[in-house]
Formats: C-alpha cells, sequence, structure tokens
C-alpha cells in the first residue's frame, strides 16, 4: 500500500513538472526585431564598418584633387647680419612674397582613371557593408535563439531534477517497508547526481549564452519571444543559389574590386604618358630702403604665365613595373572573386541542406517526444503493479528528457539555418526584414555629401562613438522564468 502511495505520489509530481516546463510564460519583453534594431544601432562592428566606409568615400574628393587648380603663396623676411665683403649694392633687409596658379590640363589619363578606381572601390565598400550588416544579423539571430535554446535546456534540466528527486524520495520510502532494495536507491542516487551535473553544464552554457546577446545587441536578453517566420525561403537549392549569384553582397564587392583594379592599371600606365600644365606667377619684393648705392625705386614686381610640359623619357623601369604590379593585383582580384563565388555556392547549399534536415529533425524529435512520453506514462503504470524496475523508469525519465532537448535544439537549428540560408542569398539585411526604429543608414548620404566638396578647410567634426558599451551591463545568470520552452 506504502508503495503504491509512493508511485501516485511520483507520477503526480511529474506530471505537474512536466506541464509546468511546457506552459508559455508570461509576456515577453523583447522580439528579435527589436534586438535587430538594437544592434543595428548600437554594434560597434556595424558602426565601425560604417565610419570605414565613409572614409573609403574620401577617396573620390582626394582623386579628384590631382586634377584640380593648386594655388601656393609664399613670404618672407630676411635681415642680412654680414653683409658681402665684395657686393656694393647687398640690401639689409628683404621682403619676398611670391603665388603661383597651376592647373593641370593633361596627365595621361592618371586623374580620370583614378577618380573611376575611387567610385568603383565606394561601390565595393558598400557592397562589403552590406554583407557586414548580414554577418551581424546572422549573429544576432543565432545569440537570440541560443538563449531560447538554452533556457529551455536549463528549464528541462531543472524539471528533471526535481522528478529525480521526487523519485529519490519515493525509492527511499519504498526502501523502507521493503519494497524495493538498495541497489534501486543507489540507481535514483546516481541518476540525480548525473541531472545536477548536468543542470551545471546548461546553466553555463546560458550564462554563455546570453552574455554573448549582450556582446552583439548591447543589451541583455530580457524574456526573449518566439522568433517569426522567416520570409522568402527558396524550393530549392538550385534556386537560392541562382539568388545568391545576383544578390550576395559579397559577390558584389568583388566584382566591383577586380573593376577598380583594372582602373589602376591604366592609372599605371599613366605614367609613361606626357603631362601639360598651364601656370602663372607673381612675385612681390621690397628692400625696404636699405639697398645702398642705388637711386630706383627699392621695390620689385614680376608676374609671369605659360604652359608646362613634362615628357618623360626614362624613369629606371618604374613606370612598367608598377604596371605590371597592378596587373598582378588585377589577377588576384579576379581570383578572390571566383573564390569569394565558390565560398557563397557552397555556403547557400550547405545552409539549405541544413535547414531541411533540422526541419525533419523537428518533425521526428516531436514524434520521439509524444512517444517517449507515452512511454514514461507505461513504464510508470507498470512499476506500480511490480512489472517494472526502477532503473526503467530512470532510463525512460532520460529518453523523455533526451527527446524534449533534442526538440528544443532542432527548432534552433532549423531558424539558424534557414536565417544563414538568407544571409548567403542576400536577402537578410535590415531593407529585406523590415526594421522599425528610425530611417535606416543610407552610405550614399554620406558620399554625395563629400563626393564634390573642393574646400580645403572644410572639416567634419570631432567624431564620438556610436557603439555602446556593455561595461554597465549586470553580469548574466542562470534564472529562467516557467515557460522557457516553446511548446
Amino acid at each position: 500500500m506504502t508503495a503504491k502511495l509512493s508511485s501516485i505520489r511520483l507520477c503526480a509530481a511529474t506530471a505537474l513538472l512536466l506541464v509546468s516546463s511546457a506552459m508559455t510564460g508570461p509576456a515577453w519583453a523583447e522580439t528579435l526585431q527589436g534586438a535587430l534594431v538594437k544592434a543595428y544601432r548600437s554594434n560597434p562592428t556595424l558602426t565601425g564598418a560604417r565610419a570605414g566606409q565613409r572614409a573609403t568615400d574620401e577617396n573620390v574628393p582626394i582623386q579628384k584633387a590631382a586634377g584640380r587648380p593648386a594655388l601656393d603663396a609664399t613670404g618672407s623676411y630676411s635681415e642680412s647680419i654680414l653683409k658681402p665683403t665684395i657686393s656694393f649694392t647687398s640690401p639689409q633687409r628683404t621682403i619676398d612674397a611670391n603665388a603661383q596658379l597651376s592647373v593641370p590640363i593633361y596627365s595621361g589619363g592618371a586623374v580620370r582613371n583614378g577618380v573611376k578606381a575611387a567610385k568603383v572601390r565606394v561601390e565595393a565598400g558598400q557592397a562589403n557593408l552590406r554583407g557586414t550588416e548580414a554577418s551581424i544579423f546572422s549573429q544576432v539571430v543565432a545569440a537570440y535563439m541560443d538563449v531560447i535554446r538554452d533556457s529551455a535546456i536549463v528549464s528541462l534540466n531543472r524539471a528533471n531534477v526535481n522528478v529525480l528527486e521526487v523519485n529519490l524520495q519515493a525509492t527511499n520510502d519504498r526502501f523502507e517497508v521493503g519494497d524495493v532494495t538498495r541497489t534501486d536507491v543507489a540507481q535514483s542516487e546516481s541518476r540525480l547526481a548525473l541531472a545536477r551535473s548536468d543542470l551545471q553544464t546548461a546553466e553555463a552554457n546560458l550564462i554563455s549564452s546570453r552574455e554573448n546577446y549582450v556582446a552583439l545587441v548591447g543589451d541583455v536578453p530580457d524574456n526573449l519571444e518566439p522568433p517569426p517566420a522567416l520570409p522568402g525561403l527558396p524550393d530549392s537549392p538550385m534556386g537560392a543559389v541562382q539568388v545568391a549569384l545576383s544578390d550576395n553582397p559579397d559577390i558584389l564587392a568583388a566584382k566591383k574590386a577586380s573593376e577598380a583594379a583594372r582602373y589602376d592599371v591604366k592609372v599605371a600606365r599613366a605614367g609613361t604618358s606626357p603631362r601639360l600644365s598651364a601656370f602663372t606667377q607673381a612675385g612681390y619684393t621690397n628692400y625696404l630702403d636699405s639697398l645702398e648705392n642705388s637711386t630706383g625705386t627699392q621695390i620689385n614686381k614680376q608676374a609671369v604665365a605659360g604652359v608646362q610640359i613634362n615628357l618623360p623619357l626614362y624613369q629606371g623601369g618604374r613606370p612598367a613595373a608598377q604596371v605590371r604590379q597592378n596587373q598582378a593585383l588585377e589577377s588576384q582580384a579576379m581570383e578572390q572573386q571566383i573564390e569569394i563565388e565558390r565560398g557563397v555556392i557552397a555556403q547557400t547549399r550547405a545552409s539549405y541542406a541544413s535547414w531541411q534536415a533540422s526541419l525533419q529533425t523537428i518533425a521526428s524529435s516531436q514524434k520521439a517526444v509524444e512517444a517517449a512520453s507515452l512511454s514514461l506514462e507505461g513504464v510508470r503504470a507498470e512499476n506500480s503493479v511490480g512489472s517494472r524496475t526502477i532503473l526503467d523508469i530512470l532510463n525512460a525519465e532520460q529518453e523523455s528528457l533526451n527527446a524534449r532537448v533534442e526538440l528544443v535544439s532542432a527548432r534552433r537549428n532549423a531558424y539558424v539555418a534557414g536565417f544563414t540560408l538568407l544571409a548567403a542569398m542576400g536577402h537578410a539585411e535590415a531593407r529585406d526584414l523590415g526594421l522599425e526604429g528610425g530611417a535606416l543608414y543610407d552610405p550614399m548620404v554620406n558620399y554625395d555629401r563629400v563626393k564634390g566638396k573642393w574646400f580645403d578647410w572644410d572639416y567634419d567634426r570631432a567624431p564620438v562613438p556610436q557603439a555602446t558599451r556593455t561595461v554597465d551591463t549586470p553580469a548574466q545568470n542562470a534564472n529562467v522564468q516557467e515557460g522557457a520552452e516553446q511548446p
């Protein structure tokens, strides 16, 4: 009678714990879109990449400056300390002022091709910025799903520890009345110790996932909601590859880098071309009435204008070496373009396969959870009538836990693989995800602002950090509210 009551109490406690672990929790405080918006605004890798792109934008006005007029002015004042002994007209003091205006007319195409190369590199940089954005979003999605998964695993392991504690108490009760042996008690104690160890490992993993989330998002992960369905996933790996070949930002950046390298070759070829420029000079000298033995004016003025041509005849082989060097760099850029294309194709196909496999794993794990739950109920019922041992119950409980953990992990893997697939296709950026949090960052705004600037003193304000620091965020813990596992 005591054994039967203990078994009934154990079944009731198990059912209560498993039901509570499958319940949905309280109102969630953070969504995946909210996490992505925070990362979009304040992730230092992304804000740093934007600053780097703004630096790349400046190469266009820098290259344009080589084809613009240059105006120089010099001035000097000199005082003779020891006058030449054989000079009778040397001035005691002199003021000199000179100005020169130089206007480039022809430079063999160096300026024109340099500007084109800079513009193409701006386009390549913008594509790289898109790739950085997609990469950060992929990391945020993975971190977000890791927190959800590890929270669920901690919740499941805590429920398992509680069940095993009840099981051990029930086994001890039955041992006291002689219904089971000391071996049964030892088996229950062993499983409880292992479960506590697994719980500690799960809690450490959850803390690690939460800290990684803080590093990426800049905020603590409070009550994360289940993510929304992913839009635009392909029907086949071939379709995904075709989209990736046209939309992946890394491939686009590699193409632009190869194009810029071709312009660099043309710039190097201009090293052997004539250079033509116009110039004008003006000078002013005032001897300040210190020119001895002079009956005329003590002021000298002059102005000249002309055209200058520079014909490079021999430069020690430097121009040819520079052309060959840039041709080699162009060849390298071509090979890198193919390398990146190969990598994107492989990543796209692998992500598609991983996504499909995870979906199948979810279906199988769901069936396994249902079967393991039914099996556990049956084993407990059979144990109450003496046809099953305590070890059978322990094994059934472990199988049920494993099935639930596998299901939670499969859901995480499927979502991350799906988002990785979208990123490989070039469809995982802010403009694709419909982020709500203000205007999106447009790199063309800064480029349009600076591309035509010509004033030498047109500086920007001193920069300040855009990313947020996390030094003041609290150290993360493994506390999990009820309902961490998605039903």
